[in-house]
């Protein structure tokens, strides 16, 4: 699997080499069953998929896993909606916030909102959004008090692109901002995250669970994509620390995985008490590799500094997702 690297470089967006490459080996889809074109990817294979990505360019392992992990609500589709959206080559993508409102009509709901952090926006057939539920002027609450809300799958024609993705990294992710004005879309088009209608085993995985490991392999990639450049500059010994919290990365989610694999097996539950062990184990990772990296950096000399050497890019892409708050610790 080698995508065109000449044309992996820190532009806004990927050269439409790269995207062919991707509609090619089919990577939008890593997640979709087969009989809707996908290639149906056990939870290992997928994530080494994407680590591998990562490894290779920071924008396009992360921009493959979030858009094939919206391509993963597929599952939470009924089959014929399913079959409608990805009836021809489907890229979804969208936010997970809650920025707009549903307001119901009938059997339909009419949508307005700007939602932040569409990852891949000008390369999405359709976008997916959460919305407040509305019904007759009156927002609607759960027993706890917290907003009824419902997700929703819309085409791209329905969205205008709010191009405000300015960072120093992950460029060609192009997560840009966009914006929904009184699209009205019809109710079968709406879905609940944990409520699956396919029988593949990845979509018996806890949701926060596959997040969390799909996103924490792209920061194991980036790690050894900055470790592999490093080596060329500096033999130094804080080279030997990030290559050992890697290596500890890579054993720790292989164990997990491997955990994960055994509860879809048996159709086991996801306890409360794995998934945050999950999300902590993924946590206090992610803060091990920042750490090694940032111990590293100064050892590699003016060339790091220079944007246009590759340490420098992953670098500056390493440490944007680091923003991505999934993998926030708070502190006592």
């Amino acid at each position: 699997m080698q995508p065109p690297k000449e044309y992996l470089n820190d532009a806004a967006v990927f050269r439409k080499e790269v995207l062919q490459w991707i509609e090619e080996e089919n990577l939008w889809n890593i997640w979709v069953p087969k009989a809707f074109g996908g290639l149906e990817c056990s939870l290992s294979d997928g994530l080494k998929t994407l680590q591998a990505l990562a490894r290779l360019d920071g924008s396009l392992g992360w921009t493959v896993t979030l858009c094939s992990g919206a391509n993963f609500f597929i599952g939470n589709l009924r089959p014929e909606v399913a079959q409608e959206v990805f009836a021809q080559s489907a890229i979804l993508g969208g936010s997970g916030g809650m920025f707009g409102t549903a307001e119901k009509e009938g059997d339909a709901y009419r949508l307005n909102g700007t939602w932040r952090y569409a990852t891949g926006a000008p390369y999405l057939t359709h976008f997916t959004l959460n919305a407040k539920i509305i019904e007759n002027g009156i927002e609607l609450k759960n027993e706890d008090g917290t907003p009824k809300f419902l997700s929703f799958v819309i085409p791209a024609t329905e969205v205008t692109i709010i191009e405000d993705w300015q960072t120093m990294g992950l460029k060609a992710s192009a997560t840009h901002s966009f914006e929904v004005i009184d699209v009205v879309v019809h109710e079968r088009f709406s879905f609940i995250y944990n409520q699956f209608y396919h029988p593949q085993s990845v979509f018996k995985i806890h949701f926060s669970v596959f997040a969390d490991l799909t996103l924490w392999v792209n920061y194991i990639g980036m790690a050894e994509h900055f470790w592999e450049e490093a080596a060329l500059i500096t033999q130094s010994e804080p080279l030997n620390g990030l290559e050992s919290v890697v290596r500890s990365a890579n054993r720790e989610i292989r164990e997990i995985v491997r955990t994960v694999s055994e509860l879809t097996d048996s159709n086991g539950i996801f306890a409360d008490s794995f998934i945050r062990e999950v999300h902590e184990a993924a946590s206090v990772s992610v803060r091990y590799i920042s750490s090694a990296i940032t111990a590293l950096y100064p050892h590699l000399g003016v060339k790091a500094s220079r944007e246009d050497h590759s340490i420098n890019q992953i670098f500056r892409d390493y440490f944007t997702a680091t923003q991505h708050h999934i993998f926030t610790r708070k502190t006592d």
